[in-house]
């Protein structure tokens, strides 16, 4: 079946839904409601302030919804991203009367710039080491803002902020404030489901993994951490307007722990948990300010209450009451089945779809791999076996992308990959699964291979919509066995079906070469029995497979070339049962007395 043909046959059976915004006029509806209410309701002095606190404050929390919920990326200098688009909007309109649009665009600019720069710079880094850069940064805003006197007024800050003509009253200006943070919380919400919110889930479940099903991580990680920061410039505009004055010491260290408590607090993943956790956060103090004439009581139910929800709720509020109603949702929810799984490997490049020469890879002075030369035929099972220790998931690695090759080149289908990154390998059609399985755990089976299907290359879906996405990846799951279950979390999958995933991922990017890395290992016979059998529907429709495995009763019978390595280097080459009884292969397995 031709590609276009197929997008059609994926639309016809896909399920119908309902439009986006039907969907999802329940939530337009409530926040207009919310809108009229702060618009028309009055609020003393005292109450509005603490909305307008919380209502800025849960915009720059949505932004480590998006970098650490998910993406998984530390940020301790969210308040120095919220300090840029406060002192934007606050320097603009009062010290150079410019526009209050002006100023919170370009806030939101120079926060935007900021923080791509520090994820570029830093992103390589990761962990705690990432966790020290920023709040290095933290430091310096903060101390810029300080001592630049002639800039940022120093400790005095900036008073008589301007806010826009429109909404010029304080009621007014809470109910724009209300409805920018119903926009945003829309936008983050719905990040998720989105490509790029896919991929930045995965790159948080599985860096690794992520790169080669065609990702770029790197490329992930700064935009999470550029919308982190835009989403913490736009808050920062916003609360200047609102307070009409900004100091320094609003945009400390501290504030960025304040903002991290509160995304962990309700809830790190969602922006329905960080609007929970800055709300307590803010309302907690004021509902024990009555204990505040007992000195220390009051700091210690605060930091007691706390540690009470991060310690019995470690997904926060929101991740607690979630987990309770999903899996009864996953269960109750039904998939249609998508159409019958289509492989069209690509064959530009001849006879051979892998050419190996000269391929070397050593780690200081052991050759794991030495000057290994493979050609892998079209449309056949070609196997690379040996003892262990050989170097054969080295060599894998190396062909993937994960290790750069000491010397040698690998040509895919007659483009030289030698030096491509992991994504760029999946984008030129090199698909692979894992030794020890690497799927994207937080995710459900079928999130796990609709990021496959969004390879770049994949002539199957191109820039398919979601509903062609998701038919091919139930395609794909239908195809070894999993339809039915599509929609259950990986955590409830046994080991070999958990197997079986991760080839279903990789067939649902259509790749021009399947790599296998012992997808037998841990399987039961049965279950063996099943993955040949599998490996045999794979292999009719003209998939090319190069398959690592200890089993050589699967390598004889699923096979029909060998190639075996030992220490390094190649020893035998060619037809699997004359490889296999070749002299030297039976002595590097069984050895000679």
């Amino acid at each position: 079946m031709s590609a276009p043909s197929e997008n059609i046959a994926m639309a016809a059976t896909a399920p119908r839904v309902k439009p986006l915004w039907l969907r999802h006029l329940p939530y337009f509806i409530g926040c207009a409601i919310l809108v009229s209410l702060a618009a028309t309701v009055q609020f003393d002095g005292y109450i509005h302030n603490i909305l307008m606190q919380a209502t800025t404050f849960a915009i720059a929390v949505f932004g480590l919804s998006v970098v650490l919920g998910l993406c998984g990326q530390i940020n301790l200098a969210q308040a120095a991203f919220f300090g840029l688009g406060a002192y934007a909007v606050g320097l603009g309109t009062a010290d150079y009367h410019v526009s209050y649009w002006l100023c919170l665009a370009g806030g939101c600019v120079v926060a935007l710039l900021a923080g791509a720069f520090l994820g570029m710079s830093t992103l390589r880094l990761g962990g705690h080491y990432l966790a020290m850069v920023t709040i290095s940064f933290q430091q310096i805003v903060t101390l810029v803002m300080i001592n630049s006197i002639w800039l940022t007024h120093g400790p005095d800050g900036v008073s008589r902020i301007g806010r826009p003509d429109l909404f010029q009253s304080s009621q007014s200006y809470l109910a724009f404030c209300v409805a920018m943070l119903a926009l945003v919380g829309y936008v983050v919400w719905h990040l998720a489901d989105t490509r790029l919110g896919r991929a930045m889930r995965a790159v948080r479940d599985n860096e690794l993994a992520a790169g080669v099903v065609g990702i770029d991580v790197f490329r992930t990680k700064v935009s999470a951490f550029a919308l982190s920061a835009v989403l913490g410039g736009l808050a920062g505009g916003l609360f200047a307007g609102g307070f009409a004055y900004v100091s320094p010491d609003q945009f400390s260290f501290a504030e960025s722990v304040v903002f991290l408590t509160m995304s962990l607090l309700g809830g790190v993943a969602s922006p329905i948990g960080s609007a929970i956790g800055t709300g307590l956060l803010i309302l907690i103090p004021e509902w024990l300010r009555f204990l505040k004439s007992v000195p220390g009581l009051y700091l210690a139910i605060y930091g007691l209450s706390v540690i009470l929800i991060i310690r019995y709720m470690p997904d926060g509020i929101w991740g607690f009451a979630k987990l309770a109603t999903e899996r009864w949702w996953l269960k109750a929810r039904a998939l249609a089945g998508g159409p019958a799984l289509q492989l069209a490997p690509a064959t530009v490049g001849g006879d051979i779809v892998l050419s190996v020469k000269g391929l070397s890879k050593h780690f200081g002075g052991l050759k794991a791999v030495d000057n290994v030369d493979i050609d892998v035929r079209r449309g056949g099972v070609h196997a690379l076996i040996g003892p262990n220790g050989s170097g054969k998931t080295t060599t894998l690695n190396v062909l993937s992308g994960i290790y750069k090759a000491t010397s040698g080149t690998v040509v895919l289908d007659g483009t030289d990959i030698t030096d491509m990154p992991p994504h760029q390998r999946a984008a030129a059609g090199l698909g692979r699964t894992f030794q020890n399985i690497r799927l994207f755990r937080s995710m459900t089976a079928l999130e796990n291979v609709i990021i496959g299907a969004e390879r770049p290359g994949n002539t199957l879906t191109g820039k398919a919509d979601d509903e062609a996405l998701t038919a091919r990846a139930m395609s794909a799951l239908t195809f070894v066995g999993l339809g039915s279950r599509a929609d259950e979390l990986i955590s409830s999958f046994s080991y070999g079906h958990q197997r079986l995933i991760e080839i279903a991922r990789a067939l649902g990017a259509n790749p021009t070469l399947l790599l296998l890395d012992e997808p037998a290992a841990g399987l039961n016979s049965s279950e063996k029995l099943e993955l040949h059998a599998l490996l045999k529907r794979i292999a009719a429709q003209g998939l090319t497979i190069l398959i690592i495995d200890h089993d050589m009763t699967l390598v004889s019978e699923a096979a029909q070339h060998i190639t075996v390595l030992n220490f390094g280097k190649r020893i035998a080459d060619g037809e699997s049962l004359a490889v296999l009884r070749h002299p030297d292969v039976v002595s590097a397995y069984l050895g000679t007395e």
